[in-house]
C-alpha cells in the first residue's frame, strides 16, 4: 500500500511529493520509511534520487572506503543520520562519540573558522589512523555536506513507527480506519482545512469502494460512524458526522443526540422542531441540516426551507403548551403535529449539489460531471487524481473539471487580470493558475461552478503540483459535447450568460423575448459580477428554443 503511494491519512506520508517518493522508492521495510522521512526535507532532498538508485540498484551505490559500508549500507551509501556522521569520524578519524558530538554541532553553526580548524583536525587524525590524506579529505566533505542537514535517526524511527501503524489500521481496518480519520479531521481542524481535510478523505474513501451515506439526524452521530452496508467495502458504510456540516455546532449537536435518545427517531420536521431546544438548534442550524440533506426523509428541501418559519413557530408553541402542562382530550400539541410545508417545485439537481457543496465542503451525494462522465471521458488526457502520478515538470495535459474555487487578481507591474482557479473533478482537485494573456482570451469560463475543458502543463514544487493553464472551454454551453439527455439532468436545456454590464431595459427586453417564445426547453439564467461571482436561476417557464430565438437573445445581450 505505501509503495503504490496511496497513503492519504498515514501519518507523515500523505503529502503529495511523499507519495511520489513512495512509489519512485517502493519501501519494503522499516528501516526505507524511517529515510523516507528523514530524507524529505529541504535540504536532504537533493540526495533522494541517488538513494533511490543505491536501493533499486546495488551496483550503483559507491563507498568513500570499505570501512564506511558497515556504517552506510542500511541507506545505500548515503549518510542519511546525523548517527551516520558521528560514527565515521570514531572509525576514521579515531574521535570518541563526544567529540564526534561536537564535530556534528560545529559543522552545524557553518562558521567558516571553526569548519576550518575541524577539517585540519579530522585529516591529520584519519592520516594518523593509517588513511590518505585524499580520502580523508573526501570522507570530511561527505560529513560536512550531511551533517548539516542529517536528522536524528531517533527522531525518524519513531515517526517512521507511527506512520507504520497507521498505515497497518488502513491496511487491515480499512473501513474502521477511515471512519476515525473523518472524524478526528471534522473534530480537529476548521476552516477552508477542515473542508479540504475531508473532501480529500472522502475522494480516498470512494477510491477503497467505502460507500460515505449522507447525514442524517436519525442516523448521524458527532463524528463518523459504521453501519451495515452490502454495496460497500466489507459490507461497511460511513455516515457522515454532524460535526462536519458547517454552521452546526457542540451545543446544537448535543440537543439533537439527546432529543433522539430520549424519543426515537424523528418523524418529521415538525417533530424535530417540537423536540428540540430551538435557542440550540436555531434557524441558522435548521437551515445548515435541510441545505446538507440531513433531513431529507421528510421531504423535499425547498419546501422546506421555504415552510420552516412557520412549522419552528408551531413548534415553539407546542413546547410552551407542555412547558405550561396545556394538555387535554380536546387540546394537545401533537395536533400541531403536522408539517404544512407549501407546494412548489424542489431545487434543481445542480441547485441541490451546490447547497451541499456550500454546506458540507464538497460533493456528497454525487459530482456535477456525473451526466456527462462519457463525455468528459473522451476529451480529457487524465483524471485530476492520475495527475499524481506525473513526475515530468511541463509536461502537457487536458482535464475537464468544475471550477470550484476561483481568486481573480491584478499583476503587480501592468495591472492585468489573472486567475487562481481549484477545479475539480469526479476524481479530485488541482490548483490552476491563468496568465493574464490566458485569461482575457478564456474570461468566460472562470465562473465557480461552471464546467469547462483545460488544456495546460503540470508544474512541480517540492510538495505541490499546481497546472499552468494554456487554453480553456466551456463544456456544459457546448451543444456537440452535451447530449439533451445530459442537460435534462443538470437543471436546464440551454444556458444565457448575462453579462455584469447589461442595463435593466436591457433585462426587461431579453424577458419579454423570452416569454413571448414559452415551449418546452428550460432555460438557465447566469449572472456574473465583475469579480467572476456566479449566481444561475432556472427560469419557472420553459421556452422554444431555436436558432432564430438565438440570434435575437445575442443581439439584445450583446454577444
Amino acid at each position: 500500500m505505501i509503495a503504490s503511494g496511496e497513503t492519504t491519512g498515514i501519518f507523515q506520508l500523505e503529502s503529495a511529493g511523499m507519495r511520489r517518493l513512495a512509489r519512485k522508492l517502493k519501501p519494503n521495510k522499516f528501516s526505507d520509511i524511517a529515510a523516507m522521512v528523514a530524507l524529505f526535507r529541504p535540504g536532504p532532498m537533493q540526495w533522494i534520487d541517488e538513494f533511490i538508485a543505491g536501493k533499486n540498484n546495488p551496483r550503483l551505490i559507491h563507498y568513500p572506503h570499505p570501512d564506511l559500508k558497515p556504517i552506510l549500507a542500511g541507506t545505500y551509501g548515503i549518510a542519511v543520520y546525523q548517527e551516520q556522521c558521528m560514527q565515521i569520524a570514531n572509525v576514521m578519524a579515531k574521535y570518541t562519540m563526544a567529540e564526534a558530538d561536537r564535530l556534528r554541532l560545529a559543522i552545524g553553526k557553518k562558521k567558516k573558522a571553526i569548519m576550518t580548524r575541524e577539517r585540519n583536525r579530522f585529516i591529520e587524525k584519519a592520516q594518523a589512523a593509517g588513511y590518505k590524506k585524499e580520502i580523508a579529505e573526501n570522507v570530511f566533505d561527505l560529513i560536512e555536506r550531511f551533517a548539516g542537514y542529517g536528522f536524528n535517526k531517533a527522531h525518524s524511527t519513531c515517526y517512521a513507527m507511527i506512520a507504520y501503524q497507521t498505515a497497518y489500521l488502513k491496511a487491515h481496518w480499512p473501513v474502521e480506519f477511515m471512519a476515525a480519520l473523518l472524524t478526528a479531521e471534522a473534530v480537529g481542524s476548521s476552516g477552508p482545512a477542515k473542508e479540504e481535510k475531508i473532501a480529500l478523505a472522502v475522494e480516498e474513501c470512494r477510491r477503497m469502494g467505502i460507500k460515505v451515506l449522507p447525514p442524517d439526524v436519525s442516523q448521524s452521530k458527532v463524528g463518523f460512524t459504521i453501519e451495515d452496508d452490502a454495496n460497500s467495502l466489507n459490507g461497511m458504510a460511513i455516515r457522515f458526522g454532524l460535526s462536519a456540516i458547517k454552521n452546526v455546532g457542540e451545543a446544537a449537536i448535543k440537543v439533537i443526540l439527546d432529543s433522539r435518545e430520549v424519543g426515537g427517531e424523528f418523524k418529521s420536521l415538525m417533530d424535530f422542531c417540537q423536540r428540540v431546544d430551538q435557542q440550540k438548534v436555531n434557524k441558522r442550524v435548521l437551515e445548515s441540516l435541510i441545505k446538507a440533506g440531513a433531513m431529507d426523509k421528510f421531504g423535499k428541501r425547498a419546501p422546506m426551507l421555504s415552510g420552516l418559519d412557520k412549522i419552528r413557530a408551531k413548534g415553539v408553541i407546542s413546547q410552551r403548551q407542555q412547558a405550561n402542562g396545556q394538555e387535554s382530550l380536546f387540546e394537545n400539541p401533537t395536533s400541531l403535529g403536522e408539517d404544512s410545508l407549501p407546494d412548489m417545485e424542489e431545487f434543481t439537481r445542480q441547485e441541490l449539489l451546490s447547497l451541499e457543496k456550500d454546506l458540507l465542503g464538497f460533493y456528497l451525494t454525487e459530482h456535477p460531471l456525473t451526466p456527462i462522465l462519457s463525455v468528459l471521458a473522451s476529451q480529457r488526457s487524465h483524471r485530476i487524481y492520475d495527475l499524481r502520478q506525473i513526475e515530468k515538470k511541463g509536461q502537457p495535459v487536458k482535464i475537464g473539471g468544475v471550477v470550484t474555487g476561483l481568486r481573480i487578481v491584478l499583476t503587480r507591474n501592468q495591472a492585468q487580470e489573472m486567475a487562481f482557479a481549484k477545479i475539480e473533478d469526479d476524481s479530485g482537485s488541482i490548483e490552476a493558475v491563468v496568465f493574464p494573456r490566458v485569461f482575457l482570451k478564456t474570461r468566460e469560463c472562470w465562473v465557480k461552478d461552471r464546467i469547462i475543458l483545460v488544456k495546460g502543463r503540470i508544474e512541480l514544487r517540492e510538495e505541490t503540483q499546481n497546472l499552468v493553464v494554456e487554453d480553456a472551454s466551456p463544456l456544459e454551453a457546448s451543444e456537440e459535447n452535451v447530449s439533451a439527455k445530459d442537460k435534462s439532468a443538470v437543471g436546464w436545456d440551454f444556458e444565457v450568460k448575462i453579462p455584469s454590464q447589461m442595463s435593466p431595459r436591457k433585462l426587461v427586453e431579453l424577458n419579454k423575448l423570452l416569454k413571448q417564445n414559452q415551449g418546452k426547453d428550460k432555460v438557465a439564467l447566469l449572472f456574473v459580477d465583475n469579480l467572476g461571482r456566479a449566481r444561475r436561476m432556472v427560469l419557472p417557464f420553459g421556452i422554444d428554443y431555436n436558432e432564430n430565438l438565438r440570434k435575437k437573445i445575442k443581439e439584445i445581450i450583446g454577444e
